[in-house]
């Protein structure tokens, strides 16, 4: 892509992710008359159903053309006017593209590393656990090189981070995978309990840069009723025109719509999904996530005063407002009108930093076993 010198009449992107669909919208934002080719009925499918599917019809209403279940690319013919000629698996051809981007999924690098130096060993069965040998391990499938939690390899001196583990591909990830690393070899992590200084890879805030863009965190509402049960799952939805929009002389159905979704669990209703589409999500979404982190509920989200006007009230007004349990996921709940808590200056007397992170790591584990052990009351889904 980048590699461009002039832009294309016509273009065919080949992928359902994010890099197809960032890409897609670029190039037909441009005035590319663009295709999207996607294995199977729709992009993003990992997402959100209801994500998913507002940005498939969003893309068709704005002119993309989206060709579906085409079980991926056939085969691409250089014609003798020097356009090409794009055959899908499924037999649809696209002719007279200027051109071709590939965005159907990559697998690691590693020809060059010297793997086999360690001994390398392949498991055969998928999803297998580091096993007790003397060389890297790759997935059998993907690729990928296997890590524990602590990015360890099967190799005590050899690390992984970022991509090449096959984990969650996405670069602030990785920058933090290395953080965490790099401060439990050579940082201050080494004077406390190892499991201090590992990246969490559990609700990751992620953003995809489509038109219009896509903000997510934490689990999609068929993950939550999985992992949950339907009984045990609420779920908060709203559909509304941003008021930057709200002076444009256009049609009221015209006008580009911003969606958001809130997925909670749990008799506290705990928030464990947050999915957003539309107009500056990609700035909203980060604030959200430290909240979540902490085990936000509803309540906490509808705790807090509303500013507007934003996109962003919408996420702690969201109906039907205040009819959530008040019960609180924070250590000093901020329910009913209470103070924020202040921080504390100095450790107990007796007690070192250290010793104060650790308690505060143990408390935090007994928290969440207590949360998640109370689960049961029956819900209903809006």
């Amino acid at each position: 892509f980048f590699e461009l010198t002039q832009q294309p009449g016509k273009a065919v992107v080949v992928g359902a992710g994010y890099i197809a669909v960032e890409l897609a919208g670029v190039l037909h934002g441009l005035g590319t008359e663009t295709h999207l080719v996607v294995r199977k009925q729709k992009a993003l499918r990992e997402f959100d159903e209801d994500i998913s599917n507002f940005l498939d019809k969003q893309m068709v209403k704005d002119g993309l053309t989206i060709h579906r279940n085409t079980m991926g690319l056939a085969k691409v013919e250089l014609m003798p006017n020097g356009k090409k000629k794009v055959t899908t698996v499924s037999g649809e051809v696209i002719d007279d593209v200027d051109t071709v981007l590939m965005a159907a999924g990559r697998v690691p690098h590693l020809d060059d590393l010297g793997l086999e130096a360690t001994a390398l060993v392949q498991p055969n069965v998928d999803g297998l656990e580091l096993q007790n040998t003397t060389g890297v391990q790759q997935h059998p499938r993907k690729k990928h090189i296997m890590v524990d939690e602590y990015q360890n390899t099967a190799v005590p001196n050899i690390k992984a981070i970022g991509d090449v583990c096959g984990k969650v591909e996405l670069t602030p990830m990785a920058i933090a995978a290395g953080r965490r690393l790099s401060d439990r070899l050579f940082g201050n992590a080494k004077k406390t309990p190892a499991g201090i200084s590992k990246a969490s890879y559990e609700l990751v805030p992620t953003v995809v840069f489509s038109h219009p863009t896509i903000g997510t965190i934490g689990l999609t509402e068929a993950k939550a009723i999985e992992k949950y049960g339907a009984e045990n799952v609420k779920v908060y939805k709203s559909t509304f025109v941003n008021l930057q929009y709200s002076m444009f002389e256009m049609e009221p159905s015209d006008k580009p719509k911003t969606f958001m979704k809130i997925v909670t669990a749990g008799v506290d209703e705990q928030v464990v999904g947050l999915h957003m589409i539309g107009l500056a999500v990609d700035e909203v979404l980060q604030g959200f996530g430290v909240a979540m982190k902490m085990g936000a509920t509803k309540a906490d989200f509808d705790s807090s005063v509303a500013i507007h006007p934003t996109a962003a009230e919408e996420v702690v007004t969201m109906g039907t407002w205040g009819t959530s349990p008040q019960a609180s996921g924070a250590k000093v709940p901020p329910l009913m009108g209470a103070s924020a808590p202040e921080p504390r200056l100095t450790a107990p007397s007796g007690v070192s930093k250290e010793k104060l992170v650790t308690l505060g790591l143990a408390a935090a584990a007994v928290g969440v076993g207590f949360l998640v052990g109370r689960g049961g009351r029956t819900n209903s889904r809006l």
